[in-house]
């Protein structure tokens, strides 16, 4: 179905693969258009609670873009790809919760990706960057706002400005991440991650999610008012009870997403 990306449903979680080990797994039109079609998939796939993204090999999570589909481009032919399928939105707004396991160079595109994720898991060889300024332009994938909001500006400048790499143990300084493991223990910790969020209520996830984001686009009290509309939201479901039931006869419970 897909030409540039291996998808392996793993029960409730769906590894998302972007396969061009050849290119460092570099995102070129046809892949950025496979992602936006998997994700409109997986959305209304109910056995489907959390994705997994990377990168097929050793070396690359995603080294960025097909710069060789660049040369002679003009204005109207990049805003016309970067508008009609739009990868990093198609992340940013799947409502699922989206988990990066980066295994390698993850730098320009393949940083904004892990970056629209809401988790990212680096292998201790993981290398991070967003180098296009080297090329006289600028990210354009979500990198100068979303790694700011991530980061701090101070820091996102000094990415962006000098297009300098930086290691898996800086990104995690500097929050870019959230954990760094052995690459031989990679994918063993990012789907222990996945299959306990996986088992959660997949309202409460989706819930959880908006609530989490609207603090980078709300006030305090917009945010919080919000919040309240989500738990209560919560309420009206069968998981929630279920939820409840199981906790008072201490036992696990068995969300429906119902």
């Amino acid at each position: 179905m897909y030409e540039n990306i291996i998808l392996d449903k793993r029960g409730g979680v769906a590894v998302i693969t972007i396969n061009r080990p050849d290119k460092l797994n570099a995102l070129n039109i046809p892949t950025r258009t496979d992602i936006v079609n998997v994700l409109d998939e997986l959305k209304y796939d109910n056995e489907t609670r959390v994705v997994v993204f990377t990168g097929a090999g050793e070396k690359s999570f995603i080294a960025g873009a097909d710069i060789s589909e660049f040369e002679g481009r003009t204005v109207n032919d990049q805003l016309r790809a970067m508008t009609e399928r739009n990868a990093f939105q198609a992340v940013g707004d799947f409502p699922k919760p989206a988990i990066a396991m980066i295994n390698g160079f993850c730098l320009g595109g393949g940083c904004e990706l892990a970056l629209a994720c809401d988790i990212r898991i680096a292998s201790e060889k993981a290398k991070f960057g967003q180098p296009e300024i080297n090329l006289g332009i600028i990210p354009g994938g979500g990198g100068t706002q979303r790694l700011a909001r991530l980061v701090g500006e101070g820091v996102a400048m000094q990415m962006i400005l000098t297009g300098d790499m930086i290691t898996a143990q800086q990104a995690k300084e500097i929050g870019l991440v959230n954990e760094v493991v052995a690459a031989d223990q990679l994918e063993t910790r990012t789907m222990e991650i996945a299959n306990k969020i996986a088992e959660k209520s997949p309202i409460a996830l989706q819930m959880a999610k908006e609530s989490v984001k609207s603090a980078q686009r709300m006030n305090l009290r917009e945010g919080l008012e919000m919040e309240i509309q989500r738990f209560c939201i919560c309420f009206s479901s069968e998981d929630k009870e279920e939820g409840v039931k199981a906790f008072l006869e201490k036992r696990k419970p068995t969300f429906k997403g119902r």
